[in-house]
């Protein structure tokens, strides 16, 4: 049913069973987003996220995590494995094609030409390769994380409400809990490392990204 909707919709999908034929897929194909179920045989669609993450060449893919787990603790332990959008069942394949296209969207991130470079302190964002170095080093994003990290700096020293980061950075008017939003801070806090301290949490309300200098 989600092949032939998404197919409809004009994208090419793969499918796989089991981890070695997904690992086969990923090795061979340029994967542009993941749809994983949570139950999995031999290992659970957490783990397969965590795995992922882990590694280089799929770090920054997108995933989508597919489950009839609907508690807050089981959306929690998604993020925090590193999925970017949630998916309960039953749900409609519309709204799926819906998630897929934002998903993308922010992959994609901005393309514009005006300022393909960003440096606040320690942090230098290439926007053109999506490249986010730490005093020099790389780190690895994903693109929630990615697209996160955009717009908090593109709004230096603006408060931004924990709403508003789910409208603009999740790209629709999304049912999540806004915990969502301080999962992925806290996740893109300990990626900064030093810089952490920059997104400054606005007690009941939401955050905002700041230097000394500002």
């Amino acid at each position: 049913m989600l092949r032939f909707t998404l197919e409809s919709d004009g994208y090419n999908c793969y499918e796989a069973e089991e981890l070695t034929e997904a690992e086969a897929i990923l090795s061979r194909e340029n994967i542009h987003v993941l749809l994983i179920d949570w139950m999995l045989p031999g290992l659970s669609g957490i783990e397969l996220a965590k795995r992922l993450r882990r590694n280089k060449k799929s770090s920054a893919i997108p995933i989508i995590l597919v489950t009839a787990k609907a508690e807050e603790t089981d959306k929690l332990k998604g993020f925090n494995a590193g999925i970017d959008d949630y998916v309960t069942k039953p749900f409609s394949p519309r709204e799926l094609v819906l998630r897929v296209k934002n998903l993308l969207k922010r992959a994609e991130g901005n393309n514009k030409t005006e300022a393909e470079r960003i440096i606040i302190g320690e942090i230098t964002i290439k926007k053109d390769s999506h490249d986010v170095f730490v005093a020099g080093e790389k780190i690895d994003l994903t693109a929630t994380e990615y697209k996160l990290l955009i717009l908090l700096t593109e709004r230096l020293g603006r408060v931004q409400s924990r709403e508003v980061l789910l409208r603009d950075v999740w790209g629709y008017e999304s049912d999540i809990d806004t915990r969502t939003v301080d999962t992925h801070v806290q996740r893109l806090r300990t990626k900064l490392l030093t810089s952490s301290e920059h997104i400054v949490s606005v007690r009941g309300f939401g955050y905002k990204f700041y230097v000394e200098s500002q």
